[in-house]
């Protein structure tokens, strides 16, 4: 009897470190990851799950972005399950002994004796019988990792790492150095900065080309996903997380397919879709539909461009620099100093645009920039409702694109089109109204529009009269 209390004795587990805050069931976690596979980002996907913010950021990143193997596994029923568990602690916390326990959850004595010992919580000095601390000490001791493929092959890792990080050299195998690199911050890959020189294989490439260099050497075997998983799961221990910025995306994290699907222009109301434009505006018979855009230049300047679609008639809006520009450092989310956010935008399209009489100011299509993110607004100040092309249609807009082309002209890219005053875009702009075009029959755009406004002006006096 005393050899059997001392190996009971010796079935309690050594002091584990402390769980922390109490360990999510499995069902919440799979909720997450789950949302996460639809397209939601990790705080998104935390407020339906009902976790924190952190906690779903925490998943995120020590999992590399992409959902653990197992979260959709259900243990067996040879297991005891958290529902069990709880039971467990109820009855314990009433008084049951564990025959009584055992018949109340239908399990042999013999497991319910083994949890109440070897998954209690001990750092009250006592076997206190917790179900959330009996489930995380029971998953800390399911756990049966397996060691990588690449730390356990030290050859297979070497010709990996090579793969993606050796350096470049000629042909004659002089090795050349590249630019200089700073140190990694964790984050994406430096946006608009140099990045090292170095082989740049991706995982799939190395997968497949290994099997050419070993032919009959099976050990000298991985997957593309091995790769990946080496790479943004740091429990692996094969690779250095910072080796992700020899991948051409180098993304700290791994991005579910869903994600790019995502529909980025929350700014785009229903209403403002092109289908609800009027369909007169598609033959051009009638004028005052217009099309706009922006061209961009040197350090973030821009000027708008506007074209009425049926006469081909040009008006340029100018955006210059918002007061604090290039002394203020710029911030993520910051104030949109460049000329063209939001507010910006809508009063310097608005003050351009309130000069056409009404019957030429039916309609504006613009592409899905966020800089006609006030277009709501635009439209109260001014009655012209605005109207979104679809994602990556551009020929929807097809006459300012044309325009904008003509533009480069005077507007290069790669300029600083802030310099340019009001009074020197506007020039521009009379320069296309007063050239004739083929598509009006050898007319100007100038022309062409103020054929409709005499028009418009003879219409008003017949029926006044």
């Amino acid at each position: 009897m005393v050899r059997r209390q001392q190996a009971a004795d010796r079935a309690v587990r050594p002091k584990l470190r402390s769980p922390g805050h109490p360990k999510f069931q499995r069902h919440v976690e799979v909720e997450f990851w789950e949302q996460i596979a639809h397209g939601l980002l990790p705080e998104e996907a935390s407020g339906v799950a009902g976790v924190a913010q952190a906690v779903g950021a925490r998943w995120f990143h020590n999992a590399g972005g992409m959902p653990p193997f197992d979260v959709h596994k259900q243990p067996s029923g040879r297991y005891l399950s958290f529902p069990e568990r709880e039971e467990i602690a109820l009855l314990r916390a009433q008084g049951a002994g564990v025959r009584a326990i055992a018949r109340q959850v239908g399990r042999d004595p013999g497991t319910i004796s083994r949890e109440l010992r070897r998954n209690a919580a001990t750092r009250g000095g006592k076997l206190d019988y917790r179900a959330s601390v009996a489930q995380w000490k029971a998953d800390m001791a399911a756990r049966r990792p397996k060691t990588a493929k690449l730390v356990a092959n030290p050859r297979l890792h070497a010709y990996v790492q090579d793969r993606l990080a050796g350096k470049i050299s000629r042909p004659d195998g002089t090795v050349i150095a590249g630019p200089g690199t700073g140190r990694w911050t964790g984050r994406n890959k430096p946006h608009r900065k140099d990045r090292a020189w170095v082989q740049a294989w991706s995982p799939e490439q190395i997968a497949n080309r290994i099997r050419v260099d070993f032919p009959d050497d099976e050990s000298m075997r991985i997957s593309h996903e091995a790769i990946y998983q080496a790479l943004y799961i740091q429990a692996r221990g094969a690779l250095k997380r910072e080796l992700i910025l020899c991948l051409r995306t180098g993304r700290a994290l791994r991005a579910p397919r869903e994600r790019s699907r995502r529909k980025t222009w929350a700014h785009v109301t229903p209403e403002a879709l092109l289908s609800e434009r009027p369909a007169e505006a598609e033959d051009r018979a009638v004028p005052g539909h217009w099309e706009g855009d922006l061209i961009i230049g040197l350090e973030r300047s821009a000027i708008g461009t506007v074209v009425e679609r049926a006469t081909r008639f040009t008006m340029l809006v100018h955006l210059p620099r918002e007061d604090g520009y290039g002394e203020i450092p710029r911030t993520k989310n910051g104030p949109a100093l460049a000329g063209y956010g939001a507010i910006s935008m809508k009063n310097a399209l608005a003050n351009t645009m309130s000069t056409l009489p009404t019957q030429l100011a039916r309609s504006l299509t613009w592409d899905r920039g966020k800089e006609m993110s006030a277009h709501a607004q635009f439209k109260v100040e001014t009655g012209i409702p605005v109207f979104f092309a679809d994602p990556h249609s551009p020929w929807q807009r097809g006459t300012n694109e044309n325009t904008n082309g003509l533009l480069r002209q005077y507007f290069p890219k790669g300029t600083d089109l802030s310099r340019w005053s009001a009074e020197e875009i506007e020039a521009v702009a009379h320069a296309l109204n007063t050239r004739p075009r083929k598509t009006l029959g050898w007319k100007t755009p100038a022309e062409a529009l103020n054929e409709h406004l005499v028009l418009l002006q003879q219409t008003g006096v017949a029926s006044t009269g």
